[in-house]
């Protein structure tokens, strides 16, 4: 018996084993790349946990394919189950829900783990996920404070902490506990992405930017998701200030390209340039490049999150394929699992409808679509960032139809929210200015 880099008791083959299970363990709380190379390990390591933790990075894939791809190494990690311990027998379980599509199963099985084993960080982590994937914040908060007494001195609990706070509106708690990991270990880009959440929504835009510029240089390593995501959130700010040809170099040279394949740098890639496109920036053929990655994902049906934003990017670049995504998430909705159905068919269906609406220049039908899914938009996933862009292509079938009295009352409240916005300031501007309200609008400064 052996111990990984958390104190936790691994039953392994032998100690050839504990590099890689490091690797995968830390390499995944700290969002670094070096959590793959479980996968070489388990070639010749039947280690029971080294397999499930091999199973575990193919669901990460988010294809359909996935769990395919996954079964052979849980199918090994499940025959030797009889000689693990009860927490390595947990997780594996866990890893056979998810697999399996129980979802429910596998948070319950997280929860416990969180519970009775809170330095195993993995196994939270992984709960995590499958939360955020429910829109149930409070859930995540609730499993990393319960591994806050046993693992405080582990500097990724207060970043996974700090996002659960900030997901929960709790933002001052998630700004201390942001601080907390960083002050612990400068290089933890779970927590600088949890403190751009909390500036964005404060409004700090511009304190937002500089923060995300001055700890860039420590997204070395990272797996693509992460760095591609910090970046991501870096051209938010930069979009919020204006500063259209940063975020065009900032989607050229940092966003879009890392790992074109996969899932979420997708949807980065589709959510920046949609939000550029809704700010009046001319994007010019880059649809066409994500489009074409966008079009083998018409079968997956993974998370509603995910087809909604690879429907948006094909109907974009102005592919056929996005009327075959339409009809197979109705589909799929209608054969989705009890526990994720009313995501499906009350939320997706009708968003999707109006994403499709929307880019095709039916603002009537995207206003009905989206009016109908926003209130519960939790339901599908995502953080309040990711989300906004549904609500900002809502508004922007508003604008385009011509109810401006709809489209100023939000845009009224965003500008007091967002002072340092200058995207906000421009688009209310002309909406000011359709209403006969010029004085107004000369108003909103911006520089």
């Amino acid at each position: 018996m052996w111990t990984d880099c958390l104190g936790n008791p691994s039953t392994l083959e032998d100690e050839s084993g504990l590099a890689p299970l490091n690797d995968f363990v830390e390499g995944f709380i700290a969002s670094e790349a070096r959590a793959v190379n479980i996968l070489a390990a388990a070639q010749h390591d039947a280690s029971p946990i080294v397999q499930a933790c091999a199973a575990a990075v193919h669901m990460f894939a988010e294809s359909a394919e996935a769990p395919a791809h996954a079964r052979p190494f849980l199918h090994r990690a499940l025959a030797g189950e009889s000689r693990c311990s009860p927490r390595e027998r947990r997780f594996m379980h866990a890893v056979s829900a998810w697999v399996e599509g129980d979802i429910p199963q596998a948070i319950a099985l997280h929860e416990e783990q969180a519970r009775e084993y809170p330095r195993d960080l993995a196994s939270l982590k992984l709960g995590h996920y499958h939360l955020f994937n429910r829109g149930d914040s409070p859930g995540m908060l609730r499993m990393a404070l319960a591994a806050l007494p046993a693992a405080g001195d582990v500097p990724y609990l207060h970043g996974m902490l700090a996002f659960a706070w900030e997901q929960c509106h709790l933002l001052e708690e998630a700004e201390a506990a942001a601080l907390k990991a960083i002050s612990m270990r400068r290089k933890e880009p779970w927590a600088h992405h949890a403190l751009a959440h909390v500036m964005l929504t404060q409004g700090r835009i511009r304190e937002g930017h500089a923060f995300l510029a001055d700890v860039s240089g420590t997204w070395t390593g990272l797996n693509s998701f992460m760095v591609t995501h910090n970046w991501w959130h870096q051209a938010l700010f930069a979009l919020e200030l204006g500063e259209h040809p940063e975020v065009l170099q900032l989607y050229d040279r940092q966003v879009w390209g890392v790992a074109k394949e996969y899932s979420q740098d997708q949807v980065n890639a589709v959510s920046l340039l949609a939000r550029l496109e809704l700010a009046g920036v001319d994007v010019g053929d880059r649809w066409r490049d994500v489009a074409d990655y966008l079009a083998r994902r018409l079968q997956d049906h993974v998370l509603p999150f995910l087809d909604m934003q690879y429907l948006y990017g094909l109907a974009r670049a102005g592919r056929p394929e996005a009327d075959t995504l339409m009809r197979n998430i109705e589909a799929h909705s209608a054969a989705a699992p009890d526990h994720a159905r009313a995501a499906w068919q009350r939320v997706c269906v009708p968003a999707s409808r109006g994403l499709l609406a929307h880019a095709r220049g039916d603002d009537a039908r995207a206003i009905d679509e989206l009016g109908q899914a926003l209130p519960r938009l939790v339901e599908i996933g995502g953080s309040h960032a990711q989300r906004d862009l549904f609500a900002q292509v809502w508004l922007d079938s508003m604008i385009r139809a011509g109810r401006l009295a709809g489209a100023q009352n939000l845009l009224g409240q965003q500008v007091r929210s967002q002072p340092e916005s200058v995207r906000l300031k421009r688009q209310a501007a002309q909406v000011y200015t359709a209403l006969g309200l010029g004085s107004v609008a000369a108003n909103l400064r911006w520089s």
